[in-house]
């Protein structure tokens, strides 16, 4: 496993004998400040582009590079890391990947993504969320390295986290490098909450043995994952610059771009972690298809003012739930007016997303017992549980378990994972 390394602020002194290799690279350094430098940024943390940019993209030099993205890969002046390494001197990019939602970020969530000629580069675009997840040898047959840039949510039941470990996969199995360019956990890399998932529930929206809330970034992840599951893979994890593990997204100076049509904010990956489990069900809404997504809990049989005072007598911190009418624009219960609460954020860093879900539940259960949000359909049910990732909560939960001793049953588990898990940590 190769971790990279910053390059040191000021050059060593040296007299070299080979004129003509300093001044290629001294090319390369100024294409790369010429890249980075078209957008100014005042972010106090560079992600692992920038940081591999500001190396004259030294580990792909020479190299035929493949490129796993979406509009979130981006630098810190919000540069595309397309754009980037198209350009880069000595670089040759010849392929683009897409995830879920798709490389330009265009398709709706869980809807199937095809292949297509990119009409801005003319590079090949190949999908690994529609028939295939996993880069075929056909696809990478002309690709010596495979480049990972995506930002990623910070939860679980997110599939970015999935396709990286696809791609890394067909990596080893080629004989490719694998390189990932590192960027934060939006929640904070520090967080560990929820149930670890269990091998049965592995999908999709999960495929490996780690909590909800996995206080790790994607580069991080990858290390973990390649070790961890013996992939083997050839991983190499540039990272970023100035982060520390508790920060928030908006600590980094970074500018979010929308990781999904419905997580179009920072702040909205943290509402999506309280309440993105309860959306599987369908049997409340989430404030998909309204202009909070996931900031929002309701439905045509909810008493807002009843609701809220419920859920503010819990004193959960960091929270407040005010009443709130809404009527759907798209989705389910389209033009019907809805009753709820908006989850109003006081202190993200005292949040616990997962407390928030378990009360949210319990609550609802509690005072509307003839609408039990836990009796969906057998398909929703299945996937809030590969969300959760445990049928323990569920059959808690159904037997009147309160909340917090629920989640105070994760905790065992939660230290063990800590223990591995801190083996990958890169940043302090």
């Amino acid at each position: 496993m190769n971790l990279t390394q910053n390059l040191p602020d000021k050059k060593p002194h040296v007299v070299s004998p080979f004129p003509a290799t300093f001044a290629k690279a001294r090319s390369l350094m100024i294409c790369a400040a010429l890249i980075l430098s078209a957008t100014p940024a005042l972010a106090q943390v560079k992600p692992g582009i920038d940081v591999l940019a500001s190396r004259g993209f030294d580990i792909l030099q020479g190299k035929r590079v493949g490129l796993i993205t979406n509009p979130t890969g981006v630098t810190a002046g919000l540069r595309s890391t397309v754009d980037v390494l198209e350009q880069a001197r000595g670089v040759e990019l010849v392929a683009l990947f897409g995830p879920e939602h798709g490389v330009r970020g265009n398709i709706f969530a869980g809807k199937k993504v095809d292949h297509f000629t990119d009409k801005k580069t003319g590079l090949p675009v190949y999908s690994l969320y529609g028939k295939t997840h996993k880069p075929t040898p056909e696809m990478l047959a002309d690709i010596d390295v495979l480049v990972y840039d995506i930002q990623d949510a910070g939860y679980r039941p997110y599939t970015y986290i999935y396709t990286m470990g696809y791609a890394m996969q067909a990596a080893a199995e080629q004989g490719l490098a694998f390189v990932v360019l590192d960027r934060p956990n939006p929640l904070g890399a520090d967080r560990l909450e929820g149930p670890i998932l269990e091998e049965k529930y592995f999908s999709g929206i999960g495929r490996y043995a780690i909590p909800y809330l996995y206080g790790l970034t994607v580069g991080e992840l990858a290390q973990f994952v390649n070790a961890e599951y013996g992939y083997g893979a050839d991983l190499t994890v540039v990272p970023m610059q100035g982060y520390r593990r508790d920060m928030l997204f908006e600590d980094t100076g970074l500018q979010w771009v929308a990781t999904s049509p419905h997580v179009p904010h920072a702040r909205s990956a943290l509402f999506a972690a309280a309440v993105g489990t309860i959306g599987e069900l369908h049997t409340v809404s989430v404030g998909i298809g309204y202009t909070a997504p996931f900031e929002l809990v309701g439905e045509v049989w909810i008493d807002p003012d009843e609701l809220a005072r419920e859920m503010n007598a819990r004193n959960l911190p960091g929270v407040y739930f005010r009443p709130a009418w809404f009527r759907h624009y798209y989705h389910r219960s389209k033009d019907s007016e809805v009753g709820g609460v908006q989850i109003h954020l006081l202190d993200a860093r005292l949040v616990s997303p997962q407390r928030v879900q378990l009360h949210l539940i319990d609550a609802l259960r509690k005072l509307y017992p003839e609408h039990d949000i836990l009796n969906a359909t057998p398909a929703r049910m299945s996937m809030f549980l590969k969300a959760m990732g445990t049928d323990r909560v569920h059959k808690a939960l159904q037997a009147g378990t309160p909340p917090d001793s629920i989640i105070a049953s994760w905790q065992k588990d939660l230290d063990a994972f800590d223990a591995v898990r801190k083996k990958y940590l890169i940043y302090p």
